[in-house]
């Protein structure tokens, strides 16, 4: 069935249809605790896409991007990676010590690549051991990726606590990292060129974000190291007969997961707080896998999907702000919903949706047999 289904019933209106069902069920949530559907999302899209919120929707924006690229990529190869919280804690471990270490010493158009590098090398780093053990010993990668997240945060609380300390801090935090090796704000560049704008997170790691975007969607379908890694997510077995390495491919490509990953501690380290913090991570990593699956394991599906669920971070924010009987956890709920119904619920409109299409296409062929025989 999925064969003969147009691509824009899959990758389009299957979606469309389960958000609008989670944002419907929502809706009763909603009335159930006596707030008006209506004005509660007027209040969550004039706060995620107005002039003011739409930096922090970006801002969030881009975290997503980054760990749900690393899902995708991961995905491709039938591997289901949720170490990204590790990882991307790693990337922010290798942000901070190339600033520390270099920020005074070299200019930023050398240093961002530098911290690029730093921040997916130490992601990359962190998914090689659950890879390894998954390509050689046959441990399982979901096991081996959860376990890591935890040693990644116990890992990040005694470097903080006893090694990267700043002296002058009371809490568990890295020394700041110099000014000169700081991302630039969005604001600041749009000031640049005079225009003024709100104050918010989002800086240029946004673009990072686009551009690795680009480059995943090359490598995954337009590489021979693409067509491998896909084939080996196809069938094993099949790629193993046709000469396929799937220990390299497995390797490689979750080492490519993390460093997608641990790219997100570039907006976090150098782009917002400038120090590494315990729990800069908030979730993002496991956001990251509802990203992924909502869009697709496609690029452009990650970014609509990142976008969607940014929004609902920021809007989610002045919602709680502007009615007292709405807790901000209401945006967990939303996305709960979302997940349930874009995942676990995925199918279960889709034979009736398949068939309109279908249908539609054995009307137009009749009534063409038809008129031809009148003709």
């Amino acid at each position: 069935m999925n064969q003969s289904m147009p691509n824009w019933v899959n990758y389009a209106l299957i979606p469309v249809i389960n958000v609008l069902l989670a944002f419907l069920v929502s809706a009763i949530v909603f009335v159930m605790i006596d707030i008006n559907p209506i004005e509660a999302a007027e209040v969550m899209i004039k706060g995620a896409f107005g002039s003011e919120g739409l930096g922090y929707t970006l801002y969030y924006t881009t975290n997503l991007i980054f760990t749900g690229l690393a899902v995708s990529v991961a995905f491709h190869a039938g591997l289901f990676n949720i170490g990204g919280e590790g990882q991307a804690y790693l990337g922010g471990l290798g942000v901070v010590l190339v600033c520390l270490g270099f920020g005074d010493q070299l200019p930023l158009f050398i240093l961002m690549p530098l911290c690029i590098l730093g921040a997916a090398f130490f992601g990359a780093a962190w998914a090689f051991i659950p890879a390894y053990l998954q390509a050689k010993r046959g441990s399982h990668i979901v096991i081996t990726t959860i376990m890591f997240n935890f040693l990644a945060s116990s890992l990040m609380v005694y470097l903080l606590v006893n090694v990267m300390k700043d002296p002058r801090q009371m809490a568990p935090v890295s020394s700041a990292i110099p000014e000169a090796s700081q991302l630039p704000s969005f604001q600041d560049m749009m000031a640049a060129i005079g225009v003024s704008i709100g104050s918010s997170p989002l800086n240029l790691s946004f673009f990072f974000a686009l551009i690795a975007c680009v480059l995943v969607w090359i490598y995954v379908w337009h590489t021979r190291w693409g067509y491998e890694l896909r084939s080996v997510g196809f069938n094993r077995n099949a790629a193993q007969y046709a000469g396929i390495s799937h220990v390299k491919v497995i390797v490689v490509t979750m080492m490519i997961s993390g460093a997608l990953s641990g790219m997100m501690g570039i907006n976090e380290v150098q782009g917002v707080s400038h120090q590494l913090k315990l729990d800069f991570v908030a979730g993002y990593g496991f956001t990251g896998i509802a990203v992924a699956l909502m869009g697709r394991n496609h690029p452009i599906g990650v970014i609509l999907a990142s976008l969607l669920f940014g929004g609902l971070y920021q809007g989610g924010s002045d919602l709680a702000f502007d009615f007292e009987n709405v807790d901000r956890e209401i945006v967990v709920v939303i996305q709960g919903l979302v997940i349930l119904f874009s995942g676990a619920l995925e199918h279960m409109l889709r034979p009736q949706i398949v068939k309109i299409p279908m249908l539609y296409a054995k009307l137009r062929a009749s009534n063409n047999q038809n008129g031809s025989a009148e003709a």
